[in-house]
């Protein structure tokens, strides 16, 4: 398919029709020959890397997808359509119709869940990646099973697994979700009117959302006899060898730095930067830093 062109308005908005039936609502900005993915995590939506792709737009063609289940973009209903496998091949569809390979894939939380899967498995399909306060599958597998203190801290995730979590949510004005933000000065009247849209989702709500973590198997156990307990994953699945920068803010209260530990069995060519004032909304709170960081990379 013909790659669609970007221009120098701040945000483009396009829709992404991928081979296999899927439709990606899209945010696009800048110009060039040089591309770079963004990918969003919960509960946000491709709109939080605004003002990243601003900064970068003069140096690069960027593209922030709305991923499934996400505002405009195609949401089935059943959870089993959330599963990793089909998450991931919406990530791949997305960057070989746009043109394959990426300079640079950026991801955070979920979607460097997907980035970290899609670096393993097709890594041909960028030259670098840069993850943002998302754990690999191998080291959060093993703090899900042996650290206390990650299960207290990702007990969310079993929350939102309930089959009413979505509803659960929507009450009040959203309130269960605004606390997932923590002390967040940078929420301005703006992002809060932003994330109500993107929550209110054209009338679809949370449903896609809280899929992703209904589909995944990666939660904390809930007993001794716990399916997580057996799970394995064999370190040709999960070993990325594309060129990987880790941007970490240390006050991240669901993600803790043991994640860290030990990654490089993992990501061979690892380089951390950690920023110890910053929580998991780095992007918003140092939009500068994070942008910065994606200019020196594609350098």
């Amino acid at each position: 398919m013909d790659t669609p062109k970007l221009n120098t308005d701040p945000v483009r908005r396009f829709d992404l029709s991928l081979p296999h039936g899927i439709t990606l609502a899209c945010r696009g900005s800048g110009l060039g020959r040089t591309r770079v993915m963004l990918l969003h995590g919960f509960p946000e939506a491709a709109f939080v890397w605004d003002e990243v792709m601003a900064r970068v737009a003069p140096q690069a063609a960027c593209v922030a997808p709305n991923l499934r289940g996400y505002p405009g973009s195609s949401a089935p209903t059943e959870v089993s359509a959330y599963r990793p496998r089909h998450l991931v091949a919406d990530v791949a569809a997305a960057i070989e119709a746009l043109g394959a390979p990426l300079d640079l894939l950026v991801a955070h939380d979920w979607g460097g869940a997907l980035a970290w899967n899609l670096a393993a498995q097709r890594p041909e399909l960028m030259r670098r990646l840069l993850i943002v306060n998302s754990p690999h599958p191998a080291t959060f597998l093993r703090e899900l099973k042996h650290d206390h203190k990650q299960q207290v801290a990702s007990a969310y995730m079993n929350f939102l697994c309930r089959p009413d979590a979505h509803l659960r949510l929507a009450e009040d004005g959203f309130r269960r979700l605004w606390p997932f933000f923590g002390d967040a000065d940078w929420l301005t009247p703006g992002l809060r009117e932003q994330y109500q849209d993107a929550w209110h989702n054209g009338g679809r709500g949370l449903t896609g959302p809280v899929n992703y973590y209904r589909a995944s198997p990666l939660r904390p156990p809930l007993g001794a006899d716990d399916a997580l307990h057996r799970l394995e994953l064999p370190d040709e699945a999960v070993t990325v060898r594309v060129p990987t920068t880790l941007l970490w803010g240390e006050q991240d209260k669901a993600l803790l730095p043991g994640l860290l530990n030990g990654l490089e069995h993992w990501v061979p060519q690892l380089d951390v930067r950690r920023v110890p004032e910053a929580s998991h909304w780095i992007v918003h709170e140092q939009p500068d830093r994070v942008a910065e960081l994606i200019q020196s990379l594609l350098d």
